[in-house]
């Protein structure tokens, strides 16, 4: 299984994001960004090489949807994790997107990077 490098983890929740950074980090990743906002996040894909990035879905007042189209259109692998049961509800472009579901543990994103990379479904 490929282990990205540098990841992006947006999440609003600072507890899950230092969750998130120690899963990576503990599964090989190098270097783990942690934005809280969209623009944090639009920063650091700027400033860095991000080989992924975990995108919270909800974040308050807003949703990742619009910057999961930017990652994309950059060629940067994404994936969203929600408290929401599925991805139904998504915007139709993005249903097929791997989708981890909080709260989540080592086992879960070592399968979601299995999804994103390798096409596998757990």
């Amino acid at each position: 299984m490929k282990i990205p490098r540098e990841i992006l983890v947006l999440e609003d929740s600072l507890i899950i994001a230092m969750e998130a950074e120690d899963i990576f980090r503990s599964l090989g990743a190098d270097l783990v960004h942690i934005a809280s906002n969209l623009d944090q996040a639009r920063n650091a894909v700027d400033a860095h090489s991000i080989d992924f990035a975990l995108l919270d879905v909800n974040l308050g007042p807003m949703m990742s949807f619009d910057f999961a189209r930017d990652l994309r259109a950059r060629g940067i692998p994404f994936g969203f994790s929600s408290g929401y049961p599925d991805n139904e509800d998504f915007p139709e472009d993005l249903r097929q997107i791997a989708l981890l579901r909080k709260p989540f543990g080592d086992e879960m994103i070592r399968d979601h990077l299995k999804q994103v990379f390798d096409g596998v479904t757990p």
